[in-house]
Order: structure tokens, then sequence, then C-alpha cells
């Protein structure tokens, strides 16, 4: 390629055809003393004013949807941009109707569009991505090269906008996946408990070694000169805490099995959907990690209306690398959850630690389900002492 040291060889050889008299030289000389600045001028403005743009039609979509994507190069100034190449960041995971190139990042290759554009005209592309994975993926940065009208210099920008691509795992009726439609964790059967919302609160009242500090009314109780705690309304509504296992097999080093994985996964989400659709107060907590962190996935329990759409990202996110063993996560995580609710296991493959703990947690007064999705291990409700047991047994 071309650069400002080739107007020291013009300059030289312009010099050394003077003195040898030599007109070919001369004339080769000239014309690279009048061709290298105007392509070094132009070059350094061929990118001045150019924007790259990319739009989705949706932002968040379940696995099997279709997305359009509408790419665009819009050259806003009166010189012409003879030549133009954009290198978008694209995940190989989604299929896009056009042959990605390869790229140095893992999982990643570049989505590229070449034009020649005139003052002040634009190009566009269009493509549909069929999103078959879930995932939380990023597509972008573009990475813009363009140059001069003779192809001797070029010149290379980063566009750094990137935009998010979020596929939700697959949501099914609970009849799909073998279970009762309305009731899939027998809840309407057991007896109905009442919970404090603490969205209501009705008054206060003089503290008692029982409640929990963190109902301490401490304005009140400056007023008063004596501790008082919060009153709420009791309500009769169910709390589900979902405890999702992202581990498939009993050792971590046996590796993942990601057809069993992303079984398990959709499995969550339906049920936070269902629970959702039955205004019931869901959480979610899970022993796999987001992309690119350490940090576990922990969503309270919730009847937001946008709470499902925080559950089911966090879902999309998740990877299959065990943070924590899900016996340890169950223990210390219980603690911390209302007494009411409903611990729904929710794992691809059952051990021994697991329903020690889950066993240990019911002789404590805890209510707790197993939904178990290990084909190899079938477990018996007469045995798990009050345990719900429900059992995934066909792929969906």
């Amino acid at each position: 390629m071309f650069n400002e040291s080739w107007l020291h060889i013009a300059i030289l050889m312009l010099a050394l055809g003077v003195a040898l008299q030599s007109n070919p030289l001369i004339v080769t000389a000239t014309l690279l003393l009048t061709i290298i600045p105007i392509a070094w001028a132009w070059n350094r403005v061929a990118l001045w004013r150019v924007t790259y743009e990319r739009v989705l039609s949706e932002h968040r979509v379940f696995v099997g949807e279709t997305v359009d994507l509408s790419v665009r190069v819009n050259n806003r100034k009166l010189l012409p941009l003879v030549w133009i190449k954009v290198d978008d960041r694209f995940p190989t995971a989604l299929p896009i109707n056009k042959t990605l190139e390869p790229s140095h990042i893992p999982l990643t290759g570049f989505l590229t569009q070449r034009a020649a554009l005139g003052a002040f005209e634009r190009a566009r592309w269009q493509y549909a991505i069929r999103c078959a994975q879930r995932g939380f993926y990023a597509l972008g940065p573009a990475r813009l090269k363009s140059g001069d009208l003779f192809g001797l210099f070029e010149q290379t920008r980063e566009s750094p906008h990137a935009d998010r691509l979020i596929v939700y795992p697959r949501v099914a009726p609970m009849a799909d996946w073998g279970l009762p439609p309305k009731d899939p964790l027998g809840d309407a059967k057991a007896r109905v408990p009442l919970f404090d919302d603490t969205t209501r609160p009705r008054g206060v009242r003089d503290y008692q070694p029982s409640d929990a500090p963190k109902h301490i009314h401490w304005r009140a109780t400056a007023r008063r000169g004596a501790l008082q705690v919060k009153v709420y309304e009791p309500t009769i509504a169910y709390q589900w805490v979902l405890f999702l296992n992202v581990a498939t097999f009993a050792h971590a080093w046996q590796g993942t099995d990601p057809e069993l994985l992303e079984r398990v996964i959709s499995f969550a989400a339906s049920l936070a959907h269902f629970g959702a659709e039955h205004k019931y107060a869901v959480g979610l907590i899970a022993n796999g990690t987001y992309p690119e962190s350490d940090q576990r996935l922990k969503i309270l329990p919730s009847r937001d209306p946008n709470h499902l759409r925080h559950i089911l990202e966090a879902l999309a996110a998740i990877t299959s690398f065990v943070a924590t063993p899900m016996e340890t996560l169950l223990r210390h995580e219980s603690a911390n959850l209302a007494w009411g609710a409903t611990l729904v296991m929710i794992t691809g493959v059952v051990t021994d630690e697991i329903l020690a703990e889950m066993l240990r947690l019911r002789r404590a007064g805890r209510r707790l389900a197993l939904v178990s999705l290990d084909a190899a291990r079938a477990c018996d409700e007469s045995e798990l002492e009050g345990i719900v047991v429900r059992t995934i047994e066909r792929k969906t």
C-alpha cells in the first residue's frame, strides 16, 4: 500500500530524470507528484461524515422466531465514496441468509458489505436472522474501511455501537411437558398459606423477639421510644422459587450435555411463564453464571408485570458453568426466602446430595417440589416424605 514516502521517491525520480535527461522518468515522476497528493487528501476525508446503522425489527424473541436485520451506509458529504467495505461482527450461532467471513474472535464472524456511493447517497442491505438457539447476543461493533479514487491509500475506522439480541428459551404449556395443565406442582391441593404482602403496609405494633429486624419501623420507634415493627396486609398468593441446576452430570469433570441443559432451561422458562400467567410471585436462583462473569443468577420472587421478562432474559444468558454445587446453594439461599414459598428444584441430574438437602429442608417444615429430567434415576414421591415429585420423561 502506498504511503507518504512515495512523495520522496517521486522527487528522487524527477531529479534522476532531469540529471539523466530521461523523459520517461520525468513523466512518471510528474504523474506521481500530481496523483499522490490528491489521493492522500482524498483518503483523509473518505470516511468523514460516513455513518453506519444497524436496525433490528425485534430485540427480544423466542427460539424459532425470525428477526429482520437492516444495515445502512450513508455518505453525508459532497465528495463521492468510491469504495467502502464494512465488516460487522456477528455471532455464528445465529443463522443468517449470507455467508459470514471468518474472524479471529471465537464463535464470531464478519457480516461484510461492499459499496460505492455518490454524493449524499445511501446503501441498504436486508437480512433475515433465524434465532435457532437461545442466547444473549451482541451484534457489532463494525469496522469501516475506505480510500482514495486511485486505490493508493486506505483508512479504517470503527463504528463502536453494538446491538443486543436476546433469544429467550422455548416456552411450552405444561401439558406439553406431561404435567397437569392447571396444577403442575399440586399447590391447589395443598393448604393455602397466608403471606405478609410487604407492598401493602397497614400499621405498626410493638416489637416481638420473633420479628425480623428488616421489618422494624425506625421512625415510629424514635417517636414512641420503643421498638416498633411494620404490620402488612395478608395475602394468599403463591410464591415459587425455582432452583435451576445447570449441571447435567453428577461431577463437573464429566462435562456438559447441551441438549439436556437446554431442556432444563426451557422447562424453567415454561414454569416461570405459567406462574406469571396465574399471578404467582415467581423467583429464580441458579448455580450457573452470566456470560463472561462469575456472578450467579438470583432473582427474588415478585408479581411485577416486568418480572417475567427479567427471568427470561436471565435464562437466555445463563451459561453451563457451575459456580456452586446445587445442594450448597439450596442450603444457603433457602434461609433467606419466605417460609410459605414453594422451593422448586429443576434438575437434569438427581444426586444423593441434592435429595439429602431437600429432605432436611422438608423435615424443617419447608414446602418443596422436585422436577427431574434425569432419565437414569426415578424418584418416588412416597420415599421423599411429602416432597412433590414431577418427572419429565419425553423430549419436548
